[in-house]
């Protein structure tokens, strides 16, 4: 080979040293973008250094994606001038030599340093990450006074149009991307349903209301004092639940709540005689909490008060339904069930595939019971979607195709639906 073929050794040498570069800035990109922020934040307590510098790094996005867009576009320029030079040289100054170094440099950049660094970058971010982390740190210091002008001129012509970039005008909700990273490993099966219930219950109490879950007043057992003392002794002891409200004259006027510990204790001072207890004595006093209480706030005031029962009330005072701990932890853990609980029978699947259910049944508890994405912003109930879709009260034997299904009303008393019928509709494929 002449001495003019062996001068060419060097450019092609620094254009592959060039390539290189572009593939760990390339690298370096998908990885820093990709990597898990949780991931590092643990291993950096854990005492990882080279988490630590992945955190540096990241925690300014803006600075560190402008250092290596600055640097990928260097390199690739300065590798396509010298590839051209190298053709001029081989082909004469033609534009068959352009041509020639473009198409070169399009496939070698293309694969070797944007598809195949970039692939095995977003396989496995969390250890590129970190393995490019000490090497990044010094790119970013050296282009850090070019990346900041660049930033000002990209914010001023922003700014021009009415856009703001900066880190304060974007606000993210930390509970929208835990539950769309927990729905996300659901559907790729990573996920079971039942740790996806619980962990998007427990995210979701900050935004439900205690009206939503609360037993509404019509389902409220509640002992009248205005009755003879064994009957109303009798009730308590046939009731499942161990605290019932105590009224008088009418179920608003709330005087207590009979504890059945107490009740019991009661009749043991009075050697059984149920003439001898004085419930209002006994009665513990009641505790009322506004009907837009939120499910936190609402378990917060529980710890805080020691208390396990609350009667909801409207902004009028007048008593909506009641809450309780259990109720709230529901949300959470899904239904509990004790030997004194009756099985909940709302939902009915039936053998053509549709369900029977209750009117009283909450949208809440049937999406999450067969994992539907029913509307729930509007209504609570079922009965209420339906009316509140159909803008009618319904007749028995209308039908309605909304939200994906079709909802046949089976029954109803006076105003309210009692029962539907809940067919899925077939979705195109």
């Amino acid at each position: 080979m002449n001495e003019f073929d062996a001068n060419l050794f060097i450019p092609i040498g620094i254009i592959f040293g060039l390539l290189l570069l572009s593939a760990f800035f390339s690298g370096s990109e998908t990885a820093l973008t990709a990597v898990s922020k949780a991931r590092m934040h643990k291993l950096e307590s854990d005492g990882d250094l080279k988490a630590q510098r992945v955190n540096f790094l990241i925690r300014d996005r803006e600075r560190l994606i402008g250092a290596i867009l600055l640097g990928n576009n260097l390199v690739n320029i300065l590798a396509t001038s010298l590839a051209t030079s190298v053709m001029i040289h081989l082909f004469g100054a033609t534009g068959f030599a352009n041509a020639i170094a473009t198409a070169t440099m399009t496939v070698l950049v293309l694969v070797f340093s944007e598809v195949a660094p970039k692939t095995a970058a977003i396989a496995r971010p969390d250890g590129f990450a970190m393995a490019v982390a000490p090497l990044m740190r010094w790119v970013v210091f050296l282009f850090a006074p070019v990346t900041r002008v660049v930033q000002l001129i990209v914010r001023g012509v922003f700014h021009i149009f009415g856009l703001d970039v900066s880190k304060d005008s974007a606000v993210f909700s930390a509970h929208e991307e835990l539950r769309g990273a927990i729905d996300l490993h659901h559907s790729e099966g990573r996920v079971d349903k039942e740790s996806r219930d619980l962990i998007r219950g427990a995210l979701e109490l900050d935004e439900l209301r205690i009206e939503e879950i609360m037993i509404h007043r019509k389902s409220i057992e509640m002992l009248d004092l205005n009755r003879p003392n064994d009957l109303i002794v009798q009730q308590a002891l046939k009731s499942p639940h161990t605290r019932l409200p105590l009224y008088r004259e009418n179920p608003d006027n709330i005087i207590g709540i009979l504890h059945a510990k107490d009740l019991s204790r009661a009749l043991w001072d009075a050697n059984g005689d149920a003439a001898g207890v004085d419930f209002e004595a006994i009665a513990r006093t009641p505790y009322f909490a506004p009907e837009t209480t939120t499910l936190q706030e609402q378990l917060d005031a529980f710890k805080v008060k020691q208390e396990h029962f609350a009667l909801v009330v409207d902004e009028y005072g007048a008593i909506m339904g009641l809450v309780t701990m259990e109720d709230i932890l529901e949300e959470i853990v899904g239904e509990i069930e004790d030997e004194y609980d009756s099985p909940v029978q709302g939902v009915r699947p039936q053998a053509d595939g549709s369900l029977n259910v209750d009117g009283d049944v909450t949208i809440r508890d049937l999406n999450r019971a067969m994992d539907w994405n029913l509307p729930d912003e509007e209504a609570v109930t079922m009965a209420g979607l339906i009316i509140h879709e159909g803008q009618c009260i319904p007749e028995v034997g209308q039908t309605f195709s909304f939200h994906g299904f079709r909802f046949k009303i089976l029954r109803r008393r006076r105003n309210q639906i009692t029962a539907i019928k809940i067919t899925p509709l077939e979705q195109p494929s």
